[in-house]
């Protein structure tokens, strides 16, 4: 199908997923929209116009992403997005180049809803609403150079918490093979950016973070962990906590993770933070999260 219909709400426990017929999915989650999933973005091209999930919600109510900051202009709640795929920037902004630091160039890549080829608001693999998502990475000059599935589900897990799974496949359908890096895999040192990437609330700066290493802050940029989670205080004074986890490389290994708490608060793991990838014609790149949130 092409797009599902708000008409059709149905429930599953205490989530259910509808549609607008247009741009965007919501998951309702009793009397809250936890989240939105606008998969027909309107963004300008220098930002890399992509699917993006914002506002995304706890189960009371509060809104822990935040959307085009003035910083970071291309930063869209969470999302995933690469900055470094061959010579396009699918992340949004300015492309780094050894030597010459960041500059705007003409290869804003953008990603292209297709289909969703299944639509499931009642129960998917993991017991709630789910869907699946085929999209088309196209670069700024027009050229189709990945095909993508998405799987995203969701389900409650209790009064407090919810939970977000999101798997993608990338497959390069270009007569090439396409390297995928980030600005550090070019030469910028601590940049290594790129994937699941999570924008938190402006108030949420200096906020806590914590993997299985215990609590830091922005000195575990780069690190390895198989799961990060970030604690921020709303402008209320309330709390809430970002938990991701990777569940491609194992409960012991994990990808580096890209966070900031200071000069803004996001973040995400980050699979090519310190190396490039080689993705050969026709060959696939696959990525599995758990996004929960608290509050």
């Amino acid at each position: 199908m092409n797009s599902p219909q708000g008409t059709q709400d149905q429930f599953h426990g205490a989530m259910r997923l509808t549609g607008n017929g247009s741009d965007r999915l919501s998951l309702v989650a009793g009397e809250v929209t936890v989240a939105e999933y606008v998969y027909r973005p309107r963004g300008k091209q220098q930002d890399s116009p992509r699917p993006y999930f914002h506002p995304l919600r706890t189960l009371a109510g509060m809104v822990v992403t935040d959307f085009g900051p003035a910083d970071h202009p291309w930063h869209q709640g969470l999302s995933f997005a690469l900055p470094v795929v061959g010579g396009e920037n699918f992340w949004g902004g300015p492309s780094y180049l050894p030597g010459r630091g960041y500059v705007q160039l003409a290869n804003n890549g953008s990603q292209r809803h297709r289909r969703f080829s299944t639509f499931d608001p009642v129960a998917g693999d993991r017991g709630g609403p789910s869907f699946v998502e085929e999209l088309d990475w196209v670069s700024q000059a027009g050229a189709v150079l990945l095909t993508e599935v998405r799987r995203i589900s969701a389900s409650v897990l209790d009064e407090a918490r919810w939970r977000l799974h999101f798997a993608t496949e990338l497959r390069n359908v270009s007569a090439g093979a396409i390297r995928l890096g980030s600005p550090t895999t070019r030469g910028r040192p601590d940049a290594g950016y790129g994937g699941l990437f999570w924008r938190a609330p402006r108030s949420f700066l200096g906020g806590s973070v914590h993997t299985q290493a215990g609590e830091g802050g922005e000195e575990l940029l780069g690190m390895r962990a198989p799961w990060m989670s970030f604690t921020g205080t709303h402008d209320s004074g309330e709390r809430s906590t970002v938990m991701m986890v990777d569940r491609g490389l194992g409960a012991d290994v994990g990808p580096p993770w890209f966070v900031r708490t200071s000069d803004y608060p996001g973040m995400g793991p980050a699979p090519f933070f310190h190396e490039e990838f080689e993705l050969p014609p026709g060959e696939t790149f696959a990525a599995s999260y758990d996004v929960t949130v608290t509050g």
